[in-house]
């Protein structure tokens, strides 16, 4: 357990963001993130979505099917979650 999950707990949402985070300058699939996660595909789609909503992840199309997901590093919430964990694991 690190850090951020002792303050926040563990749920889907903090894997996923923890998995995003890790891979912050790549693009990735959901199944990418389930498997690496150990989460459904269901689950990782359903909470992606809300960092979607606020800006944290963007989403690509690729095709007509295939979607692609990365931390978006020009938001300021994106930013400050990243700085708050880069802070919080060097304590």
């Amino acid at each position: 357990m690190d850090a951020l999950e002792e303050i926040f707990g563990k749920n889907a949402q903090m894997t996923v963001l923890k998995n995003l985070i890790h891979h912050m300058n790549e693009s990735t699939y959901l199944s990418g993130i389930a498997e690496e996660t150990g989460l459904s595909h269901s689950s990782v789609a359903r909470v992606i979505t809300p960092l979607i909503n606020s800006g944290i992840v963007i989403e690509k199309p690729l095709g007509k099917q295939i979607r692609t997901f990365r931390l978006n590093l020009d938001n300021k919430k994106t930013q400050l979650i990243l700085d708050f964990y880069n802070n919080l694991n060097d304590l």
